[in-house]
């Protein structure tokens, strides 16, 4: 019983100190799976809005254009498409 207790105390806090570090890994590496290797994306979430808990739209900036897309449990579905609009500059009165 002694014995049980011993690696008990032992490798409970083990084993939270592992998760604890995968999840802080895993926090630390999020943005690095999936990005391009140029720096640059080729899409971009402009905006996005939560209508209910399964549904949402967003839009996204491709290659020059605004897609807007609703998502939901069962895909994406695009609603509408337009130019993009000019990004405004920081000072620009």
């Amino acid at each position: 019983m002694l014995w049980y207790v011993l690696k008990l105390l032992v490798l409970l806090p083990l084993i939270g100190v592992m998760i604890w570090g995968s999840l802080k890994l895993a926090k630390k590496m999020q943005g690095q799976f999936g990005a391009p290797t140029g720096g640059s994306k080729a899409v971009r979430i402009v905006e996005s809005t939560m209508l209910s808990p399964t549904l949402r739209l967003a839009v996204i900036e491709f290659h020059g254009r605004e897609i807007l897309v609703s998502t939901s449990r069962n895909g994406l579905v695009r609603l509408a498409e337009a130019p993009a609009r000019p990004e405004a500059q920081d000072g620009a009165a």
